[in-house]
């Protein structure tokens, strides 16, 4: 079967609880401070393994026919890293101030969810199951880091609220979707909202901690809160290997364990037909 055509016999992300989001964010910071070490180390090597590494362990995760912690969350860090420097390049290579930047990653990342939507149907991360779907998402994927480290830049720099006060910002702007969800809010679209928010956040948190103290950071340098970060990142990768618990319907599964001698138990939450999925 051709890889454009493929079918997977559940979804090829994971299931989004509390650890999602906690290694999402992680991957922000470490995207962020690992492109800014690598350009202020050697700019080739930045773009071997920047550039190199993000195609390479994308081809890995789109040939794979299942979901798996490690190839997931490493392509995700990849995006991270690649995210960043298409983000950077534009203002280091153009001088185009960052909400220019912003506005355009923004306008492109609406267009690609309205083609996804028109083609397939639904936005929601639990259809992810054909290859065509699976490229949408990490396109999408890939776009709101561009997106998102271009806004983080913007409200650090051109609106000067700095590092710490960005934080603030978009940690605050995080519960929006949430509450908006709580109140009966379409939880796809509130879900890429929250996503998208997710960089700006993670990114101005590792800026905070790396930058030199002089220009509002903490001074921990890029390197070591990368360093730092990928150890943190290991340690909860390996342990959703160990216990997989980022499964699809996992939580389900433990909060409604199955009656012994009552048979298979229904599906907790049963996927809707594209159709009727907003």
């Amino acid at each position: 079967m051709a890889v454009s055509a493929r079918t997977f016999p559940a979804p090829k992300v994971p299931e989004v609880f509390v650890m999602f989001w906690v290694i999402k964010l992680l991957t922000t910071g470490i995207g962020e401070t690992a492109s800014d070490f690598l350009g202020t180390w050697n700019i080739a090597a930045a773009g071997v393994i920047g550039v190199g590494g993000f195609f390479l362990v994308l081809r890995w995760q789109l040939r794979a026919t299942a979901y798996h912690p490690v190839r997931y969350w490493v392509a995700v860090l990849m995006v991270a890293v690649f995210g960043t420097m298409i983000a950077d390049g534009p203002h280091v290579a153009l001088g185009s101030p960052y909400y220019v930047d912003s506005t355009v990653y923004l306008v492109l990342l609406c267009a690609l969810l309205t083609w996804w939507r028109r083609s397939e149907g639904t936005l929601s991360v639990h259809s992810i199951v054909t290859s065509r779907r699976e490229r949408f998402y990490w396109g999408t994927v890939l776009l709101t880091f561009g997106f998102g480290t271009a806004l983080g830049d913007t409200t650090a720099t051109n609106l000067h609220l700095g590092y710490w006060w960005s934080v603030v910002l978009f940690a605050g702007l995080m519960l929006v979707p949430l509450v908006a969800w709580r109140l009966g809010a379409g939880a796809v679209m509130c879900f890429w909202a929250a996503y998208s928010l997710t960089r700006p956040l993670g990114a101005s948190v590792a800026d905070g901690l790396a930058v030199k103290p002089l220009h509002g950071g903490l001074g921990w340098t890029t390197g070591v809160v990368t360093g730092l970060g990928l150890v943190v990142f290991a340690v909860l990768v390996g342990y959703l290997t160990l216990t997989h618990s980022d499964e699809e319907g996992a939580h389900a599964a433990h909060a409604h364990p199955p009656v012994v001698g009552a048979g298979p138990a229904p599906d907790p939450d049963p996927e809707p037909e594209p159709s009727q999925v907003p």
